[in-house]
């Protein structure tokens, strides 16, 4: 059905969409915004790893990662 078609249906055949799609949608889109929000704070994050006494351990001293 072309966009022509379409536009010229009487208002009665023409689907609806529902309210639970569009609610769906926002959710989908607010998922996807946290996401990257998170994505985002734990790449400008910058950990340090302690010990059990809370004191930083340095990376020279973790065993090298094959």
């Amino acid at each position: 059905m072309s966009a022509f078609e379409w536009s010229t249906l009487p208002r009665a055949e023409r689907k609806q969409t529902s309210p639970l799609a569009y609610f769906l949608g926002f959710i989908l889109a607010l998922f996807i915004g946290i996401l990257i929000f998170c994505y985002v704070v734990t790449k400008r994050a910058n950990p340090v790893f302690v010990d059990v006494h809370g004191t930083p351990v340095s990376d020279k001293s973790q065993p090298p990662h094959h």
